[in-house]
């Protein structure tokens, strides 16, 4: 491959604390020993002493409502968010009552799974009169929608919008002229996150399968510097361009030059700041594919690309984007890094069946709390496991478990662990019989995972493209049986899975073959994925 550019790499997400720690002690009108204190750890990223300085003013003075305010704010920074979300709470009952505040608490409530309280305190934030607060209030309601249960299509499609024209009021810029080219159409992929191997693998799996004699592929890499050992197929005819920290305006003109005929987001609103790149239109045509789970609602994308499973026709209204399709899954995938060997299933040793999700914790809703609690309630023998790096925090644990408490579940019966290396994170699969998908925000990395390691995993049809990617993978690796209609029938099939003394045997049955079958299946046949990609950016640069 040929490596073009050349800058720093950024920091791949922003998360909502940055930008406001070094403000936390601006609105603290007296105390300005304990404010320049705190001021200066933050300053030094010391948050441990920034929480330490805290804590030492509250057990002077516990109504300190700035003290707690500031506690909190290095809580959250230190990814603390059971324990952040009690310190906001605590100083705004004390009177705290300002922007920032709200936008981190509404951080640390979207970080916990609790969705709809965290898109209150946003929808507040949008309505101050700080202009930087607003837009990323509104930013990150924007990102989170898809995974709301209270929302519906509609009003993912109104938050998007509004988003964006508050960032670009103006019109896109106009589209690049289309090279004059007879030979291979030049498609761009931009994202930050080539690096991470296990999200990668529907990405490399499609693009070391493209044809190179009818497509020129150029890697437009935001994020950490990647090798062979991500998945990706080292071709010598690819260029991989390194984007670094560049503005979209620096970025927008070197891809220009490129004189590409289509442009590939990968990243979607895992990466908001860089949607902006889209608006200048660096190439004849935007496409977006891979990580949006909605539409992007952002002017300048003119296509997204996904299935007959996630995008029914009767929702393309719902997008702002001409919605292309591909056979299969759009996310057909490939395994491409040592990985553990397929487990038993723990039920035959345990004598009962282990529950476990290992997605991310901002997935885990109320409302998934309530139906895990009800599934325990109705199978009295089984067991939940709960993996996810947010769990590594105990105060986070702790808030997770007393939601499960207030539901009436037995805390003895669910175990939760924190985040590990990816390859012993993926052998905790051997701990658990059945994955319980997420829903209105599905696996889909998890779902992949999941299965490979032989866990079959139970799903819900869905109401919304982000609660549709499990059922894609699971009807093209042919487990569709494991997608249930609805949140009743997840629940009714996961209790009678448990209590059926069969279950055992059926898992060690299915797990023995279950590589074998995903490997000859729609769900990894990325061949399939790639040659459907290209006959769609063959269809959209008019070739």
């Amino acid at each position: 491959m040929a490596v073009c550019g050349g800058e720093e790499r950024p920091t791949a997400l922003i998360h909502p604390s940055q930008g406001s720690i070094a403000r936390v002690c601006s609105h603290r009108p007296e105390g300005p020993e304990l404010q320049a204190q705190l001021q200066a750890a933050f300053d030094a990223g010391d948050l441990d002493l920034a929480a330490r300085i805290s804590r030492e003013a509250i057990a002077r003075d516990a109504s300190d409502g700035f003290a707690w305010r500031a506690l909190g704010f290095a809580q959250h920074a230190m990814n603390q968010h059971g324990a952040a979300i009690a310190s906001f709470r605590r100083a705004r009952s004390l009177g705290e009552r300002d922007v920032m505040l709200t936008v981190n608490l509404a951080g640390s409530l979207y970080a916990m799974g609790e969705i709809e309280p965290a898109m209150r305190e946003y929808k507040d934030a949008s309505g101050d009169a700080d202009p930087e607060a607003v837009v990323k209030a509104m930013s990150n309601a924007a990102v989170i929608a898809p995974g709301n249960p209270a929302l519906a299509n509609a009003d993912i499609l109104a938050i998007r919008r509004a988003w964006a024209q508050a960032c670009w009021p103006h019109a896109p810029s106009a589209p690049v002229a289309a090279p004059p080219r007879d030979g291979k159409l030049r498609v761009g992929y931009v994202s930050s996150f080539f690096r991470a191997r296990n999200w990668m693998k529907p990405v490399f799996g499609a693009i070391n399968h493209h044809d190179r004699t009818r497509f020129e592929i150029h890697l437009l890499n935001s994020g950490a510097d990647f090798t062979g050992g991500s998945g990706y197929a080292d071709r010598d005819e690819d260029y991989v361009h390194n984007l670094g920290e560049a503005s979209n305006a620096r970025c927008a003109d070197y891809i220009r030059a490129l004189g590409l005929d289509l442009l590939v987001d990968l990243n979607g609103y895992s990466v908001p700041e860089r949607l902006g790149l889209f608006i200048l239109r660096p190439a004849p045509s935007i496409i977006g594919w891979f990580n949006l789970f909605a539409t992007t609602a952002v002017p300048g994308f003119g296509h997204i690309i996904g299935d007959d499973a996630v995008i029914p026709p009767e929702e393309e209204k719902f997008y702002t984007e001409r919605v292309w399709r591909v056979a299969g899954s759009y996310l057909a995938f490939q395994v491409l890094y040592p990985v553990p060997d397929v487990a038993p299933p723990p039920a035959l040793a345990n004598g009962y069946v282990t529950f476990g999700c290992l997605g991310s914790q901002y997935k885990i809703t109320d409302s998934m709390v309530a139906r895990w609690a009800m599934i325990l309630a109705r199978a009295p023998t089984a067991r939940l496991h709960l993996r996810n790096g947010t769990l590594s925090d105990a105060s986070c644990r702790e808030a997770l478990l007393a939601r499960f408490v207030r539901c009436g579940a037995d805390p003895a019966r669910i175990e939760m662990a924190g985040g590990a290396e990816h390859y012993d994170f993926l052998a905790a699969y051997e701990h658990v019989d059945i994955a319980l998908d997420t829903f209105p925000y599905n696996g889909g990395t998890t779902t992949t995972e999941a299965i490979w390691q032989g866990v079959p995993v139970l799903a819900t049809e869905g109401d919304r493209w982000a609660a549709r990617t499990s059922k894609s993978i699971l009807r093209a690796g042919g487990l569709g049986e494991w997608c249930v209609a609805d949140a009743e029938a997840y629940v009714e099939r996961a209790a009678a899975l448990a209590n059926d003394p069969a279950t055992p045997g059926m898992l060690a049955a299915l797990r023995a073959g279950m590589r074998a079958r995903l490997s000859a299946s729609a769900a990894c046949d990325c061949t399939a994925l790639a040659r459907g990609l290209e006959a769609i950016y063959a269809g959209i640069a008019g070739r």
